[in-house]
């Protein structure tokens, strides 16, 4: 056993005032706890993605990270049953009226041998056909669907694609159940991990199948949105609130996700300001590291005054030249992922901030 290394923490009295805090000792974090009476010191870094347990809270003599919920006994370091993962733990002593640990003491983590997520893998283009994948964000009652101007659009665009011999699929996100973004970017830039924490955390968040098309699958990306109130639909922005765990692996881990891929954009409404819209979903889709063909979006829109939408929906279905300019959108993006694809553009070196540099 190697020779005992006591370091001084601090007044007794005054570490029992909190039941659990953060210190570090000769640069090593530990989370120390005051409970039923006996002090506890085990490893302040979490074993899932570092986060920093001596700054979350006790539960039950477990310590509770507040990055993630990983769980480990205050004294032992063993997650919680079930779990096979262990933090080190240290030894400590009273003397003098004051606290002493033993950096020397620590036992060997154990973190428990997890199969890496099915997202994690790293992207790479499988050979083949262009493939297109449309997302559809409209909401409706699942039990009574009603018509769609855009997703109706979408469609169009589709077909389009799949008429020059790509693969298309089509996701509608009203059929998905997924959980909102949760916020963990706001606790830490590294709290926010690729595959999203929930992801990881909740086998059945369905939001697999979209980060599976965007990351690993398409080349052309189809969004289709309503205008609601002047912006996107809600569900859209559900959606990319969930996304921040892709543009955010190119601020933490320099790893761009994105890679020699196009989106192109579909909005409808029954009021105006087509153009705000898809300037933001611009924005925000080539912050993640998409490109875009000239002319990157169709819309529609028969403007503020116009309330009468069965009238609109009408105009939609009717409209020719619309659902030609939607052929000739898919076209575009697919003539640009074809360049993209034959040039194979090799890794973009980034800059701070996410963006690409050449």
């Amino acid at each position: 056993m190697a020779n005992p290394e006591w370091h001084r923490l601090g007044p007794v009295a005054a570490l029992k005032q909190k039941p659990l805090q953060a210190v570090t000792v000769e640069g090593v974090p530990i989370a120390l706890s005051w409970d039923q009476g006996r002090f506890g010191a085990i490893s302040g870094r979490c074993l899932h993605a570092g986060g920093p347990l001596g700054q979350g809270t006790l539960r039950d003599g477990y310590v509770v990270c507040p990055w993630h919920g990983w769980t480990y006994q205050r004294e032992t370091g063993e997650g919680e049953p079930g779990s096979t993962d262990v933090v080190p733990r240290y030894l400590l002593k009273e003397e003098g009226g004051d606290l002493f640990i033993d950096l020397a003491s620590a036992t060997h983590p154990r973190p428990a041998s997890h199969s890496p997520h099915p997202l994690a893998r790293d992207p790479k283009r499988a050979d083949g056909p262009l493939r297109v994948v449309g997302i559809s964000t409209t909401v409706m009652d699942r039990g009574a669907p009603r018509y769609s101007t855009s997703e109706d659009l979408l469609r169009v665009a589709l077909e389009a694609a799949a008429a020059e011999g790509a693969e298309t699929q089509f996701i509608t996100l009203n059929n998905l159940k997924f959980r909102a973004c949760e916020g963990y970017y706001s606790k830490s830039a590294n709290a926010c991990t690729w595959p999203c924490s929930i992801t990881q955390m909740d086998d059945k968040d369905e939001l697999t199948t979209v980060y599976e098309a965007l990351v690993h699958w398409a080349d052309v990306v189809l969004i289709a949105t309503p205008i609601r109130w002047g912006n996107a639909s809600s569900l859209y922005f559900k959606m990319i609130e969930r996304m921040n765990c892709i543009q955010n692996q190119i601020t933490t881990h320099d790893h761009v996700l994105i890679r020699n891929k196009v989106a192109g954009f579909i909005i409808t409404g029954g009021q105006d300001n087509v153009q705000s819209v898809a300037g933001e979903m611009m924005m925000f889709f080539g912050e993640l590291g998409f490109t875009f063909p000239q002319f990157p979006f169709v819309g529609h829109s028969r403007g503020w005054s116009a309330e009468d939408m069965e009238n609109n929906m009408a105009a939609v279905k009717a409209d020719q030249e619309l659902r030609q300019g939607t052929r000739a959108l898919a076209l575009r993006c697919l003539e640009q992922a074809r360049r993209l694809v034959a040039a194979g553009a090799g890794p973009a070196r980034t800059e701070r901030g996410g963006r690409k540099a050449n």
